[in-house]
């Protein structure tokens, strides 16, 4: 086991072993909510491990341009972990195999209907990945320290369906995290004690 699994499964057990006050989006959903998953997954690197996300396709009928962690629907008979895995696979060609899954963290209910569940995992450096052109326009990884630093957050609200809604927006290099992944990357701070 690499050194850093190893303290990822400790500061992971240790933050889910204490009540913190999370963000939630869910009393914004018009619907019952849908289950869904994505992969938080953390580079192995020595110098600065980061996170994996993507930037999906201005054509998409859902979030175009948006930020995110791969993920998506739970399919039925499915576990958080396996819909996961499986989606890193369709949007990125992550092999499971190289995936070490950490665990799961707190649910993130959306305000567009969705209940989340943020697998946290360790992949290898420098993964060869295959986008697929259809569900991601372009990925980058995010230092850890610097999206889990709440000095590099900054908060703003902003009308959404007739209501006020506060959001979170991370900038890294080029890229705006907003909205539920920055969401996510706040509770996940909150859990891992980086």
């Amino acid at each position: 086991m690499s050194e850093l699994v190893a303290r990822l499964r400790r500061l992971h057990a240790d933050g889910h072993a204490r009540d913190v006050e999370l963000r939630d989006e869910g009393g914004f959903a018009d619907r019952e909510l849908r289950s869904a998953a994505v992969l938080a997954a953390i580079t192995e690197r020595n110098d600065r491990p980061g996170f994996l996300l993507i930037h999906r396709p201005s054509n998409m009928r859902s979030h175009p341009g948006q930020v995110a962690f791969p993920g998506g629907k739970i399919d039925p008979g499915e576990s958080p972990e396996e819909a996961a895995l499986r989606e890193a696979n369709e949007e990125l060609g992550i092999n499971p195999a190289d995936v070490t899954v950490i665990g799961t963290s707190d649910v993130y209910c959306t305000g567009s209907g969705y209940a989340i569940v943020p697998v946290v995992a360790v992949v290898p450096p420098d993964l060869p990945l295959n986008p697929s052109p259809t569900e991601v326009a372009a990925w980058f990884e995010a230092p850890v320290d610097f999206v889990f630093d709440p000095a590099n957050r900054t908060h703003h609200s902003g009308f959404w369906q007739g209501r006020e809604r506060s959001y979170i927006e991370i900038m890294w290099q080029q890229h705006r995290i907003w909205g539920v992944t920055a969401g996510i990357i706040a509770n996940l701070s909150k859990r891992i004690a980086w």
